[in-house]
């Protein structure tokens, strides 16, 4: 029996030594088109912070690990280009080398995660515009904070992340405004709480901008829609993210009403055989 698994942050990581704990024999590959694995996302608005001093300390775990303790193989900067669900095969694209071939699978574990929603305003693009979703990103950010010295910054989103994006770049000494679309603070929260939580902001000298739509990104900063400009160096997009369920959808693989994989309570998809963890489930 071979085991395939698609994606080797927390949930395909887990999946991989569930599965090896489970059954001794089973082969298990993990693919994953990043080079950075089994990483810890939630450490990451605190390298920014200077909190966490190594960011590649949020990684400790590398191929050789999962080799090692549980005897499976972890194929880094590998993408899956497809999902045949009748053969029981996936189309993979060395991403190093170009190479392409194809692998079979007896059991397929989708843990694809999230991707990041980015509005679409004018300058997204831009070299002093940043998402913060993997590893990668942080590197990104944290290289560009140390090599151009911003002092302004515009956090778009006052989510969970943009929240603690903005404590940790204010504990490093940069001017922070928040802007958010919604009438309240991270609007996740009761309103009750959302204010709050918006006070706190105000006491800790962070302008924010409740109700506030963005036009566009340039030399300036952050034009707003009533064409009001916010000064910025650097400028972050903490504006939520969606399940990644490409590779699911053009496979056939059944999504639910909110967009993510459809599971049972097994997290078996309605494809038999066919599993889905992490946050590309609904």
């Amino acid at each position: 029996m071979r085991m395939i698994v698609i994606g080797a942050v927390a949930a395909g990581t887990s999946a991989a030594a569930k599965a090896r704990r489970n059954d001794e024999e089973l082969e298990i590959v993990v693919y994953d088109q990043d080079r950075y694995i089994s990483y810890s996302g939630c450490g990451m608005p605190y390298v920014l912070g200077g909190l966490v001093k190594d960011p590649l300390s949020l990684a400790p775990r590398d191929p050789a690990f999962f080799r090692d303790k549980y005897n499976v193989e972890v194929r880094i900067r590998h993408r899956i280009l497809g999902i045949d669900v009748e053969k029981k095969t996936v189309g993979v694209r060395n991403l190093e080398t170009g190479e392409e071939f194809t692998d079979r699978w007896d059991i397929l574990v989708l843990a694809t995660g999230a991707r990041p929603v980015f509005p679409p305003i004018g300058g997204i693009s831009r070299a002093d515009v940043f998402g913060l979703r993997n590893l990668n990103d942080l590197l990104d950010i944290d290289r560009w904070i140390r090599e151009q010295d911003p002092r302004q910054v515009v956090i778009i989103g006052t989510g969970f992340i943009g929240m603690e994006v903005c404590e940790n770049l204010t504990h490093r000494g940069l001017k922070v405004t928040m802007l958010e679309k919604e009438p309240q603070v991270n609007p996740g929260l009761d309103e009750d709480v959302a204010a709050y939580v918006e006070e706190h902001l105000h006491q800790q000298g962070i302008d924010v901008f409740l109700g506030t739509t963005v036009q566009s990104i340039d030399d300036r900063g952050v034009v707003l829609s009533d064409n009001r400009v916010l000064p910025s160096d650097l400028t972050i997009l903490a504006t939520g993210v969606r399940p990644e369920t490409t590779l699911a959808r053009e496979a056939g693989i059944a999504l639910g009403v909110t967009g993510g994989v459809r599971t049972d309570h097994s997290m078996q998809t309605n494809v038999p055989g066919v599993y889905a963890c992490g946050d590309c489930v609904e």
